[in-house]
Parts: C-alpha cells; sequence; structure tokens
C-alpha cells in the first residue's frame, strides 16, 4: 500500500513494515510505458459500481486485443473475487474476533475473508473499524492497481480506468474512500516478476503530486504518456552492483516543495516563471512584516492603538473558551515552572545588585501583577512578560550611580520609571511601532540568541557556584575510612571555669591545685548543638559533605535531557499515537517531578528552590510605596529624563523584537497582533511597578516562544513516514494568566516548592534557553 510512501508485507505477512521511499527498477517504468501505450485506456467513465467497472474494461479492448467470450467471463470472475486485506489490529485483538466471528472454523479464514456462508457487511464492518483511516490525510481518494498471473491467459491483459468521480467500491479498498483510478496488469505464469513491478511502478506514479494532476486532466492517452515521460525526465539512476536494492530508505525529513518541481513545465520557462514563483514563495516563507495591516500607519493620534483595540475585540470571548484543551494544562505547568525558575533566579541577582531593596518577594509579586495584567489587556497575550538580562544590567548600574552620588535609588527609579511611561505613551500616540517592519531577520535571530546565552549562561554560573557552597571531597579515600572520626570539643567552655578557680582559692590551698577534666560531650550531639553550646569540632572527617554539587550537576543534566527526550517522543515508534502526544505535551512536568523524587529518594541536603513565605519587603529599611518627593533634591525628577531615554530605548527593542518575532508568518496566528496596545500596557505598568518598587517587565523572548512552541496544532492525521502538519498556535489569553496567578500564589506555597530541587530547576531554564 501506498500513501505518499510504499508499506510492504513484512515476511510472515503478520504487520506491515515501515514506510520507505520506493526503489524501482528502471525497466518496470519502460514496461509500464508500454503497457499505457498498448493496453486498454477508459477516461472520465461514469459507473456507480466495481462490476460495471470491469464489465466495461473488459469490452472496451482494441480489436487486435480483443479477448474471447470465455476468457472475458474467466476474468471478471477472478477481478470480482473479494480481496484479503492485511490486518492493522493487534494480534490479541485479532484473536478475540476470530473467537466471536459466526464464521468461525468455516475453511479457518479471518472473519473479513468473505465466503458463501459469510455476508457482505463482514468486510465492510472491518473496513470501517479499521485504525488506518486515521493516517490517510482528509479528502484522499483511493487508487486501485491489480497485478498477477494467470495460467489461462496467453498475453497480458492491461486497463487503465479514471472514474469521472470518486466512487466508493465497497470493500475493495482497505479503509472506505471514493475510488478514482484502476490499474489492472494480468498475464501469463512466465512473467509475474516483471507483473509485480510494473504495478509498483504504477502505484508509486499515482502517488506522485505532480503526475496526478496530469492524470486527473488528461483527455487522450498520449497526455499520460507525456506525464509520464515528465516524471522519468526527473528520476535519478543508481548503478548496478553499487547499492541494495532491497535496502529500505526511510523517507525525508521535509520533502522539496512543489514550486521547485520543474518537470510539468517547458525548458524555456523553467528559469523564468518557476523561478518567481519559488522566490515569491520562499519571500513569504520569511516571514516579513512590510505588507502586515498592523504596522500601517494612519496619520492620525492613537490610530494604530484603537485599530488594534477594534481587531482584538471580537476574538476577547475565543480567547477562553479557546483554552479548554488538555494542551493548554501542560503549558500552564511547563511555563509556570520556568516563569517561578526565572522569578527566583533574577529576583536573587537583583537582591544581589541592589542591596534587597528588590528581591526574591518582589519579584514574585511584580511577575503576577504586571504578567496578568499584560495578558487580560494586551494585544498578544501569548506574551510573557519578565525581568531581562538588559534591565538587570541598567538596575545594577542605576543602584551603583545612587549609591555614588548619596541619592535614594527607589525615588531615583521612581522618576526614571515615570518619564519612560511618558515616552512610551508618546511613542504609541505617534505610531513609531511601524518602525518595526524595518527590523531584519539577522536582527531578530542575534536578539534571540543573546538572551538564550544569558539563560544558559546564568544557569551554568548558578551551578557552578555550588562547588563553592558545597566543595567537592577531593582528600577523601576509601582505605582511610577507619581513621576518619569527629568529636565535639567542649573545652571553651572550661577555660573562664578553671580561672575562676584559680583565683578565688585562699592562700592556704596547695600550690598544685587539681584541675577538674574537661566533660565529654554529650552521645548524639549533633553539629548544630554543638557549635551553639560554644564547642568546636575535632576529627578528620568533620569537613566532610556529601557530594552535594555531583549530585546537583546529575539532577541539571538529568532534567535537561529527560525534557528533551520526552519532548521528542511524539516522533517515536513506541506506544500508540495519542500515548506519544499526551507524553510530549507533558514533557516538562514528568522531567521534572522525576528528578524532584530521585532528589527526595537521595535524601541529600541539596540546595531547594528559595521562595518567601512572608509578604514583607525583603529589605526591612523600605516600604511598599515610593513617594517621589521625599530625599532627593528637587530637580532630580528633571535629570532622570536623561536615563530614562535609555530605558525607554531598551524596553522599546526589546518589547518590539520579541513581538515580531512571535507574530512571525510562519507560526500562522489567526487573531492578529497588537504591537501599539502591547506598548501602552508595558509603559502603564511601569508608572505601578516603579510607585510600588517592583522589578520593571518586558516581553522575555524565551520564555514567549516556550509558550507559543508548547500551544503547536498539529495535525490528527498523517500518513504513514510523514511528520505532522503545523496548523499554528493555539491562541488564547487563559494559559499566560493561569501561570502568573500561581506565580503569585507561589508565595503561600513555600513549604511546597521548598521541597523542589534548585538544580532540576535550573535544568528547566536551561532548556528553556
Amino acid at each position: 500500500r501506498w500513501v505518499k510512501f510504499e508499506e510492504k508485507v513484512e515476511d510472515g505477512g503478520e504487520r506491515w513494515s515501515a514506510p520507505h521511499v520506493p526503489a524501482l527498477p528502471l525497466q518496470s517504468l519502460f514496461q509500464l510505458r508500454t503497457c499505457l501505450q498498448k493496453g486498454t485506456m477508459l477516461l472520465d467513465l461514469d459507473v456507480p459500481s466495481f462490476k460495471e467497472i470491469i464489465d466495461k474494461a473488459l469490452s472496451g479492448q482494441p480489436e487486435e486485443a480483443e479477448l474471447q467470450t470465455e476468457l472475458r467471463e474467466r476474468l471478471a470472475a477472478l477481478l470480482l473475487r473479494q480481496p484479503r486485506h492485511q490486518p492493522t489490529k493487534s494480534p490479541l485483538r485479532l484473536l478475540a474476533e476470530l473467537g466471536l466471528s459466526p464464521c468461525q472454523g468455516r475453511h479457518g479464514a479471518w472473519p473479513w475473508l468473505l465466503h458463501p456462508e459469510c455476508p457482505a457487511a463482514a468486510s465492510l464492518s472491518f473496513q470501517l473499524r479499521n485504525r488506518f483511516k486515521k493516517k490517510v490525510p482528509p479528502g484522499a481518494e483511493a487508487a486501485h492497481v491489480a497485478v498477477g498471473e494467470v495460467e489461462f491467459l496467453e498475453k497480458p491483459f492491461t486497463a487503465f480506468i479514471r472514474l469521472r468521480r470518486g466512487v466508493a467500491l465497497g470493500s475493495l479498498a482497505e479503509v472506505a474512500l471514493p475510488s478514482r483510478f484502476l490499474f489492472i496488469l494480468l498475464g501469463p505464469r512466465a512473467e509475474v516478476k516483471a507483473y509485480h513491478e510494473v504495478g509498483r511502478a504504477m502505484a508509486t506514479l499515482l502517488t506522485d503530486e505532480l503526475f496526478q494532476r496530469v492524470a486527473r486532466q488528461a483527455e487522450h492517452r498520449e497526455d499520460l504518456i507525456a506525464g509520464m515521460e515528465a516524471f522519468l525526465d526527473e528520476l535519478t539512476v543508481l548503478p548496478p552492483r553499487k547499492w541494495d536494492p532491497s535496502a529500505r530508505i526511510p523517507p525525508p525529513s521535509c520533502l522539496l516543495s512543489l514550486h521547485r518541481r520543474t518537470a510539468m513545465h517547458p525548458p524555456d520557462q523553467q528559469s523564468h516563471g518557476n523561478g518567481d514563483t519559488a522566490a515569491a514563495g520562499d519571500r513569504a516563507g520569511l516571514g516579513h512584516l512590510c505588507s502586515r495591516e498592523e504596522l500601517e500607519r494612519t496619520g492620525r493620534l492613537f490610530g494604530g492603538l484603537l485599530r488594534d483595540i477594534r481587531r482584538k475585540a471580537p476574538w476577547y470571548g475565543s480567547d477562553f473558551s479557546d483554552a479548554l484543551h488538555p494542551q493548554c494544562l501542560s503549558a500552564v505547568l511547563y511555563i509556570y515552572l520556568a516563569t517561578v525558575t526565572n522569578a527566583i533566579t533574577f529576583g536573587g541577582m537583583l537582591g544581589d545588585a541592589t542591596d534587597n531593596m528588590q528581591g526574591v518577594l518582589e519579584s514574585f509579586l511584580g511577575t503576577a501583577f504586571a504578567g496578568s495584567i499584560f495578558c487580560l489587556f494586551s494585544g498578544q497575550p501569548l506574551t510573557i512578560l519578565s525581568s531581562t538580562g538588559p534591565v538587570l544590567v541598567f538596575e545594577r548600574l542605576l543602584f551603583s550611580f545612587s549609591q555614588d552620588h548619596s541619592l535614594d535609588y527607589l525615588e531615583f527609579r521612581l522618576w526614571i520609571g515615570l518619564w519612560v511611561a511618558f515616552f512610551g505613551m508618546v511613542l504609541v500616540a505617534t505610531e513609531a511601532s511601524h518602525l518595526v517592519r524595518y527590523f531584519t531577520r539577522f536582527t531578530e535571530e542575534g536578539f534571540c540568541a543573546l538572551i538564550s546565552l544569558i539563560f544558559i549562561y546564568d544557569s551554568l554560573k548558578k551551578m557552578l557556584s555550588l562547588a563553592d557552597a558545597f566543595p567537592i571531597n577531593w582528600q577523601y579515600r576509601l582505605d582511610n575510612v577507619t581513621s576518619y572520626s569527629c568529636v565535639c570539643n567542649l573545652r571553651r567552655l572550661l577555660n573562664p571555669i578553671l580561672a575562676c578557680l584559680t583565683t578565688s582559692a585562699p592562700s592556704s590551698t596547695p600550690l598544685h591545685p587539681v584541675y577538674p577534666s574537661p566533660p565529654a560531650a554529650p552521645a548524639g550531639l549533633s553539629r548544630t548543638q554543638c557549635l551553639g553550646r560554644g564547642g568546636h569540632l575535632l576529627g578528620t572527617s568533620c569537613q566532610y559533605v556529601p557530594d552535594v554539587t555531583l549530585v546537583s550537576f546529575l539532577l541539571f543534566g538529568g532534567t535537561f535531557l529527560s525534557c528533551t527526550a520526552l519532548k521528542r517522543f511524539r516522533s517515536s515508534r513506541y506506544f500508540p499515537a495519542g500515548v506519544r502526544k499526551l507524553v510530549s505535551d507533558f514533557a516538562v512536568i514528568l522531567a521534572i517531578l522525576s528528578s524532584c523524587a530521585i532528589d527526595a529518594t537521595l535524601g541529600l541536603e541539596t540546595p531547594k528552590l528559595l521562595v518567601p513565605s512572608e509578604l514583607k519587603p525583603t529589605n526591612p529599611a523600605r516600604g511598599w510605596i515610593v513617594f517621589p518627593f521625599r530625599a532627593n533634591p528637587w530637580w532630580v525628577c528633571l535629570v532622570s529624563a536623561v536615563p530614562a531615554i535609555l530605558v525607554t530605548i531598551l524596553i522599546f527593542m526589546d518589547q518590539q523584537i520579541t513581538a515580531v518575532i512571535l507574530n512571525r508568518r510562519e507560526y500562522k496566528l489567526q487573531k492578529g497582533a497588537g504591537f501599539h496596545l502591547d506598548l501602552l500596557c508595558v509603559s502603564l505598568l511601569m508608572v505601578v511597578t516603579s510607585a510600588t518598587g517592583l522589578p520593571w517587565y518586558v516581553s522575555a523572548t524565551v520564555i514567549s516562544l516556550a509558550h507559543m512552541e508548547s500551544l503547536r496544532k498539529e495535525s490528527a492525521t498523517s500518513a504513514p513516514g510523514e511528520h505532522p502538519e503545523f496548523l499554528g498556535i493555539r491562541e488564547q489569553r487563559l494559559t499566560g494568566l493561569a501561570v502568573f496567578v500561581l506565580t503569585g500564589v507561589s508565595v503561600f506555597m513555600a513549604p511546597v516548592l521548598k521541597v523542589g530541587s534548585l538544580a532540576a530547576g535550573f535544568g528547566l531554564f536551561s532548556k528553556a534557553g
């Protein structure tokens, strides 16, 4: 059978082989051309049943090849026999159905083999239950190729038939499909091998899309022959004994576009017309935004913003209803874990850079608030807001500048944020977002590479820092384990007591006082208890710690590799397609849960997620509201406009490059973009986050792309050996909103999240990068 690629019945007749590219003998193609030239050809035959098709084929032969009446009857009886199809069910299911079949025991046949005692409905029932139909693309039609040898023929009988319209021919096909083409080749016994190869050649021709066009439009025999000649012009021939003809060539990962197939065009048109078509197709695939309606200027103040609102308003209801799919649940869990890890990482870095004026708690609250508002009101809700590397660098420089010039950091930052919001409103009013049409693919890819490297660098830097906190035990030797010991020494506690006994003794006491011996440490005294009582540890193994660094790196690499492997499980050969898709959708969750389970089983004190458990500022010296006029001179509000211009450029580039990448044509988004509306939301959020001392947020390129990848829609049916067709992205607002709500609730989930392994989180962090 052929559905784009060939499948053969394996030796023993128990199962179908893997799909492969058919390898044809060149001689079989020449013989097929001869059959088409001399055999019966019926084009646009309009008959309702298979019996009438056979009658027309047998009676429509040329005079020189006309068969006798007896031979026609025998051929008709042979061709009308009920076909036997190769089973596609599991052996257990076949045995169960065989036991329940009313035809069991008669001729030892399978239930779909029709005998006089068994009704034809049995074969049709098998045809309708055949799961192979899920592999057939919608709208497909069947072509039947019947070849073989018969003892009563003296010369070959050939017929090519094209029906005017697709006709259901009962159980002739393996699955219930309308039939369009039939090819019959029967002949004497001596040439049976040649007949088989000619039939394979005909089936391969009918799976070629360009030959299909010719076969559907051909008006005469010469048109069909010309189509086959064009097919022969594109062949690549391998010399004999240079390769194994029985070797099966696997299907390619990407098929050549029809625009690059030049077989159907004359030579003088191949370099012009077809080249222009191919170039146009390539230009369309690049995703340029030059002709996008979202980026055309209206010439009015806030004209682009109003157009964004009118474009997105009709989709607002479906932005929530389209999220009712199991795939969205896996996306929420995946992006939530990536967002929490990102908030912890950047929150810790902000705390180190700003003396805890902004820390992990502020990062959690800011991410939850800004992300939720953005998902509710933005033009592209698939975007994930987060702290980014460039903003972190600016925060570090701003804090250092404030410390050097004795300025209040949060107040100075407030005025910069207000100016940035003002400049952002000006950019929205003047429709400055139309400038992103001049961003090239090089700019986008370079920006993505920079952000991805920041993600990967931060993950590896945090993992390498574990070697300082938990040093590797290079000096440990297994042979010296009998000499390793560690005891708690409380001698330091006796020094004040002995000094008191010496100074308070009367003059009549002996010159050699008897000092009490130092008490031994109580049995079972832990290291913490010993140090808490003022003692110290003595022994060769007191500095020993388990290889936490090694285990953390194993968890880090294990999470990364298992997540990658499970994500690719969709194209695996194991398990049914539904199971593979389910495992692929929940790959991140399975990987992180497995790593955390291994970490809990080992019981080592590996670093865990640092989640705040109290709703209070990280630095006790600050409050939740930043006042504009309190510590800094009045002129700071004016001077702040200078660094605000730099931040505006930074945020505009970061936000709009991310938006351009997410709205590429290759993602097949249906609900449109909202460049002006997104920039407005980010600008207004700058006011709130600056006034509350929360981090600044902008679109996170890497996490946003991971969000879109987790919401990919693919065709449920694909031909064997063919990758599922990409249908687009599940566009909605609910996944992002759920992620940010869970991020805010995570403050109250500290006991649960603290069990999670930090190394596993960084493995996920690097996977997102």
